[in-house]
């Protein structure tokens, strides 16, 4: 009946309302009644660690659904200001249905705190269409090995929770690294599933403690060969540790992720040239060429990050002004008030930072 109510109002308003978008309109009547704009409302929260913020939402009729590995856009309203930032869903893909988030809390974080503190079941927050190539391709490989660290996780849980929904009979070989035992969302369910889904193993190591495990050629040897497909998201020093283990083992080729290594820009000071304003810190700092997260750092500042590398996009802020480069593209971008990835744009002459 909503939905029915969206469409006749939704026709009726469209062609008489000005200046305001309908959706202005039917958000005075209940905010998930949409004709366009995609919404859900969140229904349950959960803290599975210190540190990370589970949040399950239900969306407007509008949602199409996401493939595993793919990343959407949340807007949520703090102190008046709509914050936008990008996650990604942590279900098995699907074309509807409920959506989950896993969001890894960072000192000074202004969403991720928010998601963790303020938010409450019964908000409503906003929601983009899916996106991102990170994917599983739709015939799936026989034989799929999943390496995650950190906030990586959360796709490549997905991509495994789709596997063991549709049946999938080739072996998978889950292998995640944390801190510690208690920095795992999921934790609880990955045991489970490594105790009793035929086909699935899963290996966790842990950073920190006693015994910290690092990555080993020996964590994946035995199971990336004869042909099996590699799927990966994780910060820096994890990617570069298996992709010089791929590159000797000759399965390079084999590796899939949407940013595999980052490399740095030769920078050349000559041309380096302005300032970086963090506006929202009210903090200034010289341009010295490198990333806007690396300078944000350099300043004293601790702006949210995930992956370092431009696949998870947890460090999006909008740039109110100037220009930045894209060191992955080369591309230049100085559309006002754009949401950017600072772990992968440096500043060109002066730029204004939301950070």
């Amino acid at each position: 009946m909503a939905n029915r109510i969206a469409t006749l109002v939704g026709s009726l308003v469209e062609a008489t309302a000005t200046p305001y978008p309908v959706d202005r309109y039917l958000e005075f009547i209940d905010p998930m009644l949409t004709w366009r704009d995609t919404r859900a409302k969140v229904i349950d929260i959960r803290h599975q660690t210190d540190r990370s913020t589970t949040v399950t939402m239900r969306p407007t009729r509008q949602w199409k659904g996401h493939l595993a590995g793919q990343y959407v856009e949340v807007g949520v309203v703090i102190d008046g200001v709509r914050q936008r930032r990008f996650y990604s869903p942590t279900n098995a893909e699907n074309t509807r249905g409920d959506i989950e988030i896993t969001v890894a809390v960072h000192d000074g974080g202004l969403v991720s705190n928010h998601l963790r503190n303020a938010l409450e079941v019964g908000e409503v927050v906003t929601l983009t269409a899916a996106d991102g190539a990170f994917t599983l391709p739709d015939q799936r490989p026989a034989k799929i090995v999943l390496v995650s660290g950190g906030s990586g996780i959360t796709p490549v849980l997905s991509m495994l929770r789709t596997l063991i929904a549709e049946g999938h009979t080739g072996p998978v070989t889950f292998v995640h690294y944390a801190r510690t035992a208690d920095d795992v969302p999921y934790r609880v369910e990955l045991d489970a599933i490594d105790r009793t889904i035929d086909g699935v193993d899963v290996r966790l190591h842990y950073t920190r403690g006693e015994s910290p495990e690092h990555f080993a050629a020996e964590h994946i040897a035995d199971v990336a060969v004869d042909g099996a497909q590699v799927y990966m998201c994780g910060p820096p020093t994890l990617m570069d540790a298996v992709r010089a283990y791929t590159d000797e083992a000759g399965i390079a080729d084999a590796v899939h992720t949407e940013a595999f290594t980052l490399a740095s820009p030769v920078i050349d000071t000559d041309e380096v040239e302005g300032s970086v304003k963090f506006g929202a810190s009210d903090v200034s700092a010289e341009n010295d060429g490198r990333t806007l997260l690396e300078q944000a750092e350099s300043a004293g500042l601790s702006p949210e990050y995930g992956c370092r590398m431009g696949i998870c996009f947890s460090c999006t802020k909008v740039r109110t002004s100037g220009c930045t480069r894209n060191i992955l593209t080369g591309e230049l971008d100085s559309e006002p008030d754009s949401h950017i990835q600072i772990c992968i744009n440096a500043p060109v002459g002066d730029v204004e930072i939301d950070v």
